[in-house]
């Protein structure tokens, strides 16, 4: 942890350096447009009477303010790339020492009929989403929240050695996050998509001549004019000629900018996350494919982003009240802009829903590599298919704190089953998402927390935090039925890992224990392989009767008229409970 914290705190330092060059020449060129505003005012004044020299001043100014407002805007983009820099590395410190609870949660992906999710703390306060997350856009959020629910054990061995080529490179996950984090979008990547797919061309295709044609005669006449060949009147006749041309596509051509507007900034941002792709040459077989995707034609799809960018920016341009006004005028830029847009949608519109995909890919990935790199001490499961279905040395929770969790050995082979009894708070509930959590990690390809670990490939099924429904008039208990009948039709169709916490809590403990009992056989016949949490010890004697049933326990004792825990997963049944202890020790009962 010493060397990691020394790490992101050089970063920081680094970064606050650069940044603050950046602040001094964002200075300099504030006062350098100034500058070259009051130049051209004194241009003016000087020039007072001389039409032509006048209109010289006043273009080159315009030249010079739009060269200068773009050195600026790629200045304060430099700037504000270094500050979500030092953001990234601040967070990894915070992590680190277990400050993450102001992290986004993931709440809006938590669902209570989902195999596992609603029962191991994946999504919502204090989660492992909460723990793990540091995607930076929306898509990349959803793409990382279906990682964790995906409940996909193929290519587990791919996954890893994706996920490890990432925490090896975390520079580049850092800058890759960074741009990311600029990503101001307005409208969802969905709608994006959307829109690409419906917009109705409107430029006529032989408005692909006409505007160039247009601008040569433009240049020829104040060439002309210049020269003292023909009068100003011929150059303003000219010029309301063009504004009645570009004034037939006005209201389409404003729905079009409007709609560009929206998206302008995140296809920049975008093209600069698709360069980080390209710009890297990666081993892994799952990140090669998906690099793949945005360079297998024969022109860099970062190009062709930075080609649509720059004809987005120029349609901008209308906005600037003094270039909209004589770029129409003497250009026909609206129609020219826009005719390059429909043709660029026409060309890749198609393909922009793949390319967000595979941006949406990296930004998620980036998290998992970010999490094996600031766990380093955590081990990638080797992959069997030898019966042992978990074999965890060192077993603790991730989201517990390292230096007081007590570690447990999880030794499950296929169609083995758990019954873990213990007294209250001894840590069975701990113990079971531990459990959970690492068959997660383990199929998303991330390394688990242990020492040494075996795993052979299975899905994950739990009901443990089942909720009564007051909008669907549901008892807890019928909640819990429709739970236990979920699992049973889905043993049927698959292999799954089951996870069980105190089943049948809704009805009387004769009743709960007969019920128990039958699902356990019926578990058990089924060669299910999983774990059950019970304070009821007569269902221990399953051990005693059924194949592969094995007794565990989680104790407490009272030393010095005190509950002691030490957390430790053992063989055989719980002897001592502590429910009538606290109950005296808290003076609820005499």
């Amino acid at each position: 942890m010493k060397e990691l914290i020394e790490f992101y705190t050089q970063n920081i330092t680094t970064y606050k350096e650069e940044s603050s060059k950046v602040k001094s020449k964002l200075l300099f060129s504030s006062l350098l447009r100034l500058a070259v505003f009051l130049l051209a005012g004194f241009g003016i004044y000087f020039f007072m009477g001389n039409s032509k020299a006048i209109m010289a001043v006043i273009l080159g100014a315009i030249i010079g303010f739009v060269f200068l407002v773009s050195r600026h805007s790629d200045l304060q983009y430099g700037y504000h790339k270094f500050l979500a820099l030092i953001k990234i590395n601040e967070i990894e410190i915070d992590v680190l020492h277990r400050k993450f609870h102001n992290l986004p949660d993931g709440e809006e992906f938590a669902d209570p009929l989902h195999f596992y999710s609603q029962d191991i703390d994946l999504f919502g306060k204090g989660s492992f989403y909460q723990f793990s997350n540091r995607t930076a856009l929306e898509q990349g959020s959803e793409e990382l929240a279906k990682q964790f629910t995906a409940n996909n054990i193929d290519d587990i061995e791919a996954k890893q050695e994706a996920v490890k080529e990432l925490a090896s490179k975390p520079k580049w996950r850092q800058e890759f996050a960074a741009i990311a984090t600029l990503v101001k979008a307005e409208v969802s990547y969905k709608t994006i998509v959307a829109w690409m797919q419906k917009h109705t061309a409107f430029v006529p295709v032989f408005m692909k001549f006409v505007p160039t044609v247009f601008t040569v005669v433009s240049v020829a006449l104040f060439v002309l004019y210049f020269l003292g060949f023909i009068s100003g009147f011929l150059i303003a006749g000219w010029f309301f000629i063009g504004l009645l041309i570009t004034g037939t596509y006005f209201k389409k051509v404003s729905k079009l900018a409007a709609d560009m507007g929206k998206i302008q900034s995140t296809f920049q941002q975008y093209q600069k996350l698709i360069v980080e792709i390209e710009n890297v040459e990666f081993t892994s077989n799952l990140l090669k494919e998906k690099r793949e995707l945005i360079v297998k034609n024969s022109k860099k799809t970062s190009a062709v982003l930075h080609e649509f960018s720059r004809i987005l920016g120029a349609l901008d341009q209308r906005n600037n009240m003094i270039f909209g006004f004589l770029g129409n005028g003497f250009l026909l830029w609206d129609i020219h802009q826009s005719y390059k847009i429909e043709q660029w949608i026409k060309a890749y519109g198609s393909s922009v829903e793949e390319w967000f995909n595979v941006i949406a890919f990296f930004d998620a990935y980036n998290s998992l590599g970010n999490f094996a790199y600031n766990n380093a001490n955590y081990v990638y499961p080797n992959i069997n298919n030898n019966g042992k279905v978990l074999l965890v040395k060192n077993a603790a929770h991730p989201l517990l704190d390292p230096t007081k969790s007590v570690k447990n050995d999880i030794d499950i082979n296929n169609a083995e089953f758990f019954i873990v009894t213990g007294a209250n708070m001894a840590g069975k509930s701990t113990f079971l998402r531990t459990v959970s959590l690492q068959i997660v990690m383990a199929n998303m390809g991330l390394p688990i927390c242990g020492t040494a670990a075996e795993y052979s490939p299975i899905k994950l099924i739990t009901s443990m935090r089942t909720t009564d429904s007051l909008t669907d008039d549901e008892s807890y208990f019928f909640s819990e039925l429709k739970r236990l009948k979920f699992i049973v039709d889905e043993i049927q169709n698959d292999r799954y890992f089951i996870v069980l916490d105190e089943i049948l809590k809704g009805t009387n403990s004769t009743d709960k224990a007969i019920g128990s009992r039958k699902f356990v056989e019926k578990l058990v016949a089924s060669q299910s392989t999983g774990i059950i949490a019970t304070h009821d010890l007569s269902l221990c004697k399953a051990a005693d009767e059924l194949p592969g049933v094995k007794n565990h326990y989680f104790d407490a004792e009272i030393i010095d008229n005190e509950l002691h825990f030490d957390y430790k997963f053992k063989d055989g049944i719980c002897k001592n409970m502590n429910a009538s202890f606290l109950l005296k020790k808290m003076q609820i009962v005499d």
